[in-house]
Parts: C-alpha cells; structure tokens; sequence
C-alpha cells in the first residue's frame, strides 16, 4: 500500500485485490436495451459499489463481518452498447469463466434479461438446477412487442432450460393473463408472496443447487424507487433482507441482482438496500 490515507473506492466496500485468492466474484453487467418503461438500469453496478461505503463491514443479523471473508470486485463487462445479441454471449463467457474456475459469482445489473445468459452458464455445471426469482412481474411472456430477448420474456426462456417446476417465483404482483396460466402448468409462482412459501421452498430444495435471480422492484417503490417498471404493493426493505438470510442453508451457487436504476433514486434508498443485499448475500452464501 502507497499510504494508509489512500482509500480505493472503485469497488465495493472491503473487496480483495486476489482474484485467485477470493472465494466470490462480483461482476457489473451494465446493460438495459430492452427495458420497457424507463432506462438507466446499466448505471446500477457502479452505484450499488459507489453506495456500499455508507454500509459498515459486520452484520448484526448474521454475526458476521466482510472481512471474514474474500471477494473480488471484477468491474463491469464491456458490452457493444445496443447490440443485444453480442452482449449476452460475452456475458454468459465470463459466467462460464467463473463457474469453471469454482468462485461463487455475484452479478450486479443492468436489465433483468442478463440473467438468461447467467442461468445458460450455471445449468452448464448444475444441470438440477433450481432458480428462486424475487420479481415484482412474472416476465413469463413469449416475447414483447415483438421482441424474444427481453427483461419481460428471460423467466420464459430461463423456465425451458429448468426441469419443470424447478423455478420458483416470489412476491410477483404484475403481468398478463397468460404469463398466471403458464406459471400454474411450469412454475412455482406465490403471487404478491415472499413469505410463508419461501419457507417450503426453501425446504423443498434443500440440498438441489440453487441459483437466486433477485429483481430490486420486488420491494415496493416506497422503499425501492430507483428502478425502471416499479410497482406498487410490494414486500420491504426487511421483508427482501429477511428472505436472504431464510436462504442461509440452502447450496446457493449464485446470484445476480438487477434493475437499479439511479436515476429515480434521488434518496439513494434503493442502491443502499441493494447494496445491503449484496452484503448480506455474500456473508451467507459464500462457504
């Protein structure tokens, strides 16, 4: 170190310079071409890192601290800005990258479609997947607006790759008609409910590799404002922290979190809740 005075904060609060070394990745994936209401969601990762300062390193809840642990902050990856395609392909390289390599990966979005190519990767090494989706929308569609890859259509591609009824979806409270049909026939979806079911689904799973894809509108716009389609009637701040830790035990193999949008978020209270999310995650997830 040049000088105990100097204090880097290009990545988020207590993150390692040794890849090697890290037990986790965080990786930003700024991206928000499809978007369907308001844009700005590739400006998320950078914040949530910007805001993770405000947060102190130990965690009551859990007992624990970040420097317990050890993870790196890779940056964001370098997306060909408007080309969907390319995009998804370099992004689902660096997942393969990361789970090939053994670390637990951390994604911060971006636009809820990054988790498509997340999940392409992850399914690669744990073919028994089981994804828990935390979303305010279903994003069930079979494309929108004419349009296959979208933030309304990645839970419908990401059901295909699944075994069925391997997706698990909480706290939905938006979307058509027919998106609550197929979810009835292919998913496990709780329609405004995180808890009690999370509880049953986390016992149902219990042992199965899990992937957690966490979209911030999940929360109520009172609390999570900062994003591009909020919707009213949402869980809170605590509801969203509580179901981290109800996933404690469970063999989570990764995670993304997705759709902060800063510039709707004057009060900052939606990064610092993701932020606080993220730490959350990495004290309970990282083994």
């Amino acid at each position: 170190m040049l000088h105990a005075y100097l204090q880097r904060r290009t990545g988020f609060l207590g993150a390692s310079e040794d890849y090697e070394k890290s037990q986790a990745v965080l990786v930003g994936l700024p991206m928000d071409y499809t978007v369907s209401l308001r844009p700005g969601a590739r400006f998320g990762p950078q914040q949530i890192r910007n805001i993770s300062f405000g947060l102190e390193m130990y965690s009551p809840a859990q007992d624990s601290s970040l420097e317990n642990i050890t993870y790196f902050d890779a940056g964001d990856i370098f997306l060909p800005f408007g080309n969907t395609v390319d995009s998804l392909k370099r992004i689902e390289e660096v997942a393969r990258k990361l789970f090939a390599n053994g670390k637990f990966p951390l994604f911060l979005g971006g636009e809820h479609l990054v988790t498509l190519p997340l999940i392409k990767a992850c399914v690669n090494y744990f073919p028994e997947l089981v994804v828990f989706h935390f979303d305010a929308h279903t994003d069930l569609r079979e494309q929108f607006e004419g349009e296959e890859n979208s933030h309304a259509t990645v839970m419908r591609k990401v059901a295909d790759l699944l075994h069925p009824k391997n997706l698990y979806q909480f706290g939905i409270r938006s979307g058509v008609k027919e998106e609550f049909e197929f979810a009835k026939k292919h998913t496990n979806l709780y329609r405004d409910e995180i808890f009690p079911a999370l509880y049953q689904a986390v016992k149902e799973a219990k042992g199965k590799p899990v992937y957690i894809t966490l979209d911030i509108d999940v929360a109520d716009p009172a609390f999570a404002p900062g994003t591009g389609t909020p919707e009213p009637g949402g869980c809170s701040a605590r509801e969203i922290l509580d179901a981290v830790l109800a996933m404690k035990d469970l063999q989570v193999v990764g995670m993304d979190l997705v759709e902060v949008a800063p510039a709707y978020d004057q009060s900052e209270r939606t990064a610092i809740l993701a932020a606080k999310l993220v730490r959350e995650a990495l004290l309970a997830f990282v083994k």
